[in-house]
């Protein structure tokens, strides 16, 4: 049997789901660690609502943390959380008279006498690391090998839930017995708070490695899997033909436009017309006939709506889209999958990001960041989407670099936005610094922005204008 053909446990979560490659594997024993508040029992809560039937329920044990009491009426918050079942397919138990009374051989009694009268699919075990306090070192040893013949010999998926750290994983006894292994954590940096899903084993199988953004909410856990494309060597097909870019000065320093399904950038200083350029892109698309989407963490609706109108441009217009998204507390990953879904749904063929200077912000580290573009423009291609990115650059005049961490290469078009001095006059410049599978004319051109949009003037010999 293949990897990916072994039985499966959903967690009612088609993200968490791709992160373990289908779900986790059936009757095994999990473990789900991380510190307090992590949201180690709202996960496992989620498995034992979404699977359990009244014929094969589920069983929740609390141990020595938190009374079942407790758990039940913070459960009861949760939207997954349904009190018709309670009772008739989840049971919620309490272990701590056991183990008070009879040490750990109780716990063991208890579970066996349990499993035998109500035949579960799956059991919880919450807090598991609480029971080591309650015996020595080898005995505690003896109690998993016990715990573990119980559990295994029937049917059935189990979760112990506890207070783990990654290092525990060299030390303790019951991290060997698990045949998975799911880490919750947080992260400080700054003011910001980042919380992270983590698979460091899964049995048998393979998973998405690496550390998946999530979020704690009513609804539970949503998890984002981690963007990283390592690259398609499969044959796909990709869009064919050119495209116009929507902007007359671009098009005519081009073949009439870019490659269509082509990434771009348009970098350049502050109010210089990178986002102007963008929305001469995305419009010249809608009324092509091919939906596009805008997708932007500066401007809000309302503001957006303002802008356009002084182009004579409209957010209601068919086949325009716009997702705004604030950069404050905002995870790539979560952002991306968002605007994939979008692109989706509503069959999007030009997507403008405006910009990425904000995904830079929000990214965790460079290295993360340059895996995110990589990945995002990856997917783009491969779903015949043109992408237009804009990204603020610090210099003025004559500029040098496009960035300090090179992102250019990873777009098939780049154009360069500047400042000039001509005579006393400021005026704007652009150069098609690059256009992939395209003849293009790389000498700097003037350009005006009118109430008509971006006027492409002469080509400037820089020779004769100042760079401040």
């Amino acid at each position: 049997m293949a990897l990916t053909d072994m039985p499966r446990v959903s967690s009612g979560s088609q993200r968490l789901d791709d992160i373990l490659r289908g779900g986790l594997p059936d009757n095994a024993i999990n473990l789900v660690i991380g510190p307090p508040g992590a949201g180690k029992t709202i996960l496992s809560d989620q498995y034992l609502f979404h699977n359990a039937t009244e014929d094969r329920p589920a069983i929740n044990y609390s141990t020595l943390s938190e009374p079942h009491e407790k758990l039940l009426r913070y459960g009861q918050s949760l939207s997954f959380f349904d009190n018709a079942a309670v009772g008739r397919r989840v049971f919620y138990e309490a272990l701590g008279p056991e183990v008070r009374a009879g040490g750990l051989d109780a716990v063991v009694e208890r579970v066996s006498a349990d499993i035998k009268a109500r035949r579960p699919s799956m059991i919880a075990i919450d807090s598991f690391r609480a029971l080591a306090t309650y015996a020595e070192p080898e005995a505690f040893r003896s109690f998993l090998a016990d715990l573990a013949d119980v559990v295994t010999a029937f049917p059935m998926s189990v979760f112990w839930v506890g207070e783990y750290a990654p290092d525990d994983i060299a030390e303790k006894p019951e991290f060997a017995v698990a045949d998975s292994i799911v880490s919750l954590s947080r992260e400080d940096s700054g003011v910001r708070e980042f919380r992270y899903l983590q698979v460091l084993k899964l049995r048998g199988s393979g998973f998405l490695s690496g550390k998946h953004a999530c979020r704690l909410s009513a609804d539970g856990i949503d998890v984002y899997p981690r963007i990283a494309d390592r690259g398609d060597a499969t044959a796909y097909r990709t869009a064919s033909g050119r495209t116009s870019s929507g902007i007359a000065a671009i098009d005519a320093l081009t073949d009439e436009g870019f490659l269509a399904g082509s990434s771009t950038l348009i970098a350049g200083p502050s109010g210089v017309g990178k986002t102007l350029m963008g929305m001469h892109y995305v419009f010249a698309g809608a009324r092509a006939g091919e939906p596009s989407l805008i997708a932007s963490f500066q401007e809000n609706p309302s503001q957006m709506a303002g802008i356009l109108s002084a182009f004579g441009w409209n957010l209601g217009e068919q086949d325009v889209h716009l997702f705004y998204e604030s950069a404050v507390d905002l995870y790539v990953d979560e952002w991306m999958s968002k605007v994939l879904d979008i692109v989706e749904e509503r069959g999007i063929r030009r997507l403008l990001v405006d910009s990425l200077g904000d995904l830079e912000f929000v990214a965790a580290d460079q290295t993360r960041f340059r895996e995110f573009v990589y990945s995002f423009i990856q997917r783009a291609t491969r779903a015949g989407v043109s992408v237009m990115f804009t990204m603020e650059l610090p210099d003025l005049f004559r500029v040098m670099r496009l960035s300090e961490h090179s992102f250019s290469h990873l777009t098939d078009n780049v154009v360069l936005l500047q400042y000039v001095h001509e005579d006393a006059t400021l005026r704007r410049a652009l150069t098609v610094i690059k256009s992939r599978g395209t003849r293009h004319d790389q000498r700097v051109h003037g350009f005006d922005i009118t109430s008509e949009g971006i006027v492409l003037g002469e080509p400037l010999d820089l020779a004769t204008v100042t760079s401040v």
